[in-house]
């Protein structure tokens, strides 16, 4: 089996979250140009699965970039090829309703504000400053600790992405947002409380 693949319908508004993969090593990227067969594919080839960009409860949007999966790439017509992938990683807005929905395991996002619009949207205060300094904060902090066991993981990001938190609100809503899911039956963590 090969090692990692990213999945990350790449766009502007986006661009931000290549920093958790820029570094790295033995992993594949696909931004677009396949077909959803060939993703699942892929999916199926390699141990741990990243999806990253925007998506909603449904699943990520392709965002323009799959030939024919309009609107995701990651639904769940793929559910049952990211089962076996314990240790797999979704960032997109209400990633956490579709891990619920399907009983996936891995560590997830809820609604993440990395716009401007969704913070106004939303109610968070918020500058772009503020909103760059999350995202970037944000996607540095897991690349950091992405290769550590899943709660160790979990916790160091909970932890540092915490401390940017106190003092940016863009990032302390999206903070309260972070869940890791380990175990059967499923059992949610949320800021390393047990929510289930």
């Amino acid at each position: 089996m090969k090692t990692t693949l990213i999945i990350h319908p790449l766009d502007h508004s986006t661009i931000f979250l290549c920093g958790i993969y820029a570094s790295l090593p033995d992993k594949t990227v696909i931004t677009g140009g396949m077909t959803k067969a060939e993703v699942q594919e892929q999916i199926r080839c390699h141990d741990r699965i990243m999806m990253l960009g925007h998506g909603s409860q449904l699943g990520l949007f392709s965002v323009g970039r799959f030939p024919d999966a309009c609107p995701y790439i990651i639904d769940s017509a793929t559910v049952r090829s990211l089962r076996s992938k314990a240790n797999s990683v979704y960032i997109w807005c209400n990633a956490d309703s579709f891990m619920r929905e399907h009983a996936l395991t891995g560590f997830f996002s809820g609604m993440f504000c990395s716009e401007m619009s969704e913070c106004r949207y939303f109610g968070v205060e918020s500058t772009q400053d503020l909103v760059d300094e999350s995202n970037y904060g944000f996607s540095e902090i897991v690349a950091k600790h992405l290769d550590e066991p899943p709660v160790v993981f979990y916790k160091n990001v909970l932890h540092e992405y915490g401390r940017l938190a106190r003092r940016n609100p863009v990032a302390e809503y999206n903070h309260s947002r972070l869940y890791l899911n380990l175990l059967e039956p499923y059992m949610f963590y949320n800021n390393v409380r047990n929510t289930a």
